[in-house]
């Protein structure tokens, strides 16, 4: 089947996959969502359900793309390879089947971890390469390994690595709770999965193939200074450019969407934590909303969970929000802003060289 077939047909198809929201179905996007769309495909090869989902909230959607873009698909000092060892480690860590499928998938279509096209992502055991075990190492959250002092890798790929571990951090929170376990269109079983696969592996392949300038993605969103917390990746334009307009977007979403005192609740319950699990249950998130007023109680349960715990978030949870008048893009942007409120902590704790 002809690459112009088949991208819109895989597009459709991952946005069967999304729930909570209504997808915007790509015949009726419009905008900034139609523009995000045309380079989703054009340099990722499909219209990816983790971006997509996004679409509700069209900032959120070009904040997301544009890190993806500028981090992970756009070639640099840092192998496609290692890039996609750092998104599965980080995706394993954080209790992510699909995004860990997805990119140990790739890893192992470009020769590295995952070779042979195994669905079971397992970096630290099929790694083979000793540069790719010391980035996996590098890159997995603390959870009673031990990280490395110092980065296995050239100061020159910290933006690129660094900026898709942030990434990852970002887009396993929210792909948690809004795509299933596994990429796969709801009643495909999931036998069908080595199949689904070798076609999405051989898009993106195929896509990873053409010229990619840096910073095409930039004009999507206005342009906004680097946060100090992310200075590693000022080394590179691109990637400090992104980051910063990225970051404004979903600021400026979780002040519209995320009542300060919830925004404040998340913030302060970040520090010192180092990625492991709060607990068995949700009994700590009960315990840190009641002292928020009723009607913010939901969207605090919500915010929590995106970023402490994003795999416990279910439709109960969901459905709070709506009851306190939350919409689609409501529903996306907290989650957005909690996700990266969580990744831009998590980032922060990677050692890295300037």
């Amino acid at each position: 089947m002809p690459a112009s077939v088949l991208r819109p047909v895989l597009g459709a198809l991952g946005l069967t996959q999304i729930r909570y929201v209504d997808a915007v179905r790509r015949g009726r996007a419009s905008g900034l969502v139609a523009e995000v769309y045309k380079q989703v495909e054009r340099d990722f090869g499909v219209l990816a359900p983790p971006v997509a989902l996004h679409a509700p909230a069209p900032e959120a959607l070009a904040a997301a793309w544009m890190l993806l873009r500028e981090t992970l698909i756009v070639p640099g000092a840092a192998p496609r390879a290692a890039k996609e060892a750092v998104a599965t480690a980080v995706s394993l860590g954080n209790s992510c089947p699909y995004c860990a499928t997805i990119h140990n998938n790739a890893l192992g279509l470009l020769g590295g971890a995952g070779a042979g096209g195994s669905s079971r992502p397992d970096p630290e055991r099929d790694a083979g390469e000793a540069e790719l075990e010391g980035i996996v190492a590098w890159a997995m959250h603390a959870d009673g390994r031990s990280r490395p002092d110092r980065p296995p890798f050239p100061a020159a790929q910290t933006p690129e690595l660094a900026g898709v571990a942030v990434l990852l951090h970002y887009l396993n929170r929210v792909v948690n709770v809004f795509l299933r376990d596994v990429p796969l269109p709801p009643g495909v079983p999931e036998v069908a999965l080595p199949m689904v696969l070798r076609v999405l592996g051989w898009a993106m392949m195929s896509a990873s193939r053409r010229p990619h300038e840096p910073g095409r993605s930039l004009d999507l969103l206005p342009a906004a200074p680097l946060p100090a917390d992310l200075s590693w990746a000022a080394g590179n334009p691109a990637v400090a450019e992104a980051f910063g307009r990225a970051c404004a977007a979903i600021d400026e979403a979780g002040r519209r969407s995320v009542p300060e005192a919830v925004r404040d609740l998340v913030l302060v319950n970040l520090v010192g934590w180092r990625g492991g699990p709060r607990g068995i249950s949700r009994a700590w998130v009960e315990d840190l909303v009641g002292g928020l007023s009723e009607r913010q109680r939901p969207v605090g349960r919500l915010a929590l969970l995106v970023a402490f715990a994003s795999y416990q978030v279910d439709p109960g949870v969901v459905r709070g929000c709506r009851l306190v008048g939350a919409d689609d893009r409501t529903l996306v942007e907290i989650s957005s802003w909690a996700a990266m409120a969580a990744a831009r902590w998590l980032g922060g704790q990677l050692p890295v060289s300037h």
